[in-house]
């Protein structure tokens, strides 16, 4: 402690740049940690759509490009806030049973062109 202590009256902005620098690993090493166990588990594979889900979220689950989602949603490229299915469909309309419906029927073509070699 004495250490860092005698670095900050020599060098402020210097150890304070660092400091800085070091908090910002942490946290993305914490959320990449956390990220990697959540999309290990098994649970959150090829889950049931549900209003709240995001086409990120269903993307990340299903183990699809967010081109196959996107064009499964009639979107032009990812919302920036997290828009659910819900908002999705209100906007759009329809019913979140279709954009359902949609996206499985994108995955499945996906999965199929897919497994014969394209990529």
């Amino acid at each position: 402690m004495k250490r860092l202590a005698a670095a900050w009256r020599r060098h402020p902005v210097l150890t304070g740049g660092f400091m800085l620098a070091l908090g910002f690993t942490v946290l993305f090493a914490v959320r990449s940690i956390v990220f990697l166990v959540y999309w290990s588990d098994p649970a959150h594979h090829d889950r049931a759509f549900e209003d709240w889900m995001t086409p990120r979220y269903i993307a990340r689950s299903w183990k699809l490009p967010d081109e196959v989602v996107l064009e499964a949603l009639h979107l032009e490229q990812m919302p920036r806030r997290r828009t659910t299915l819900a908002e999705i469909a209100t906007r759009q309309g329809v019913t979140v049973q279709q954009l359902e419906e949609d996206i499985a029927r994108a995955a499945l073509d996906y999965r199929a062109g897919y497994g014969a070699g394209r990529e």
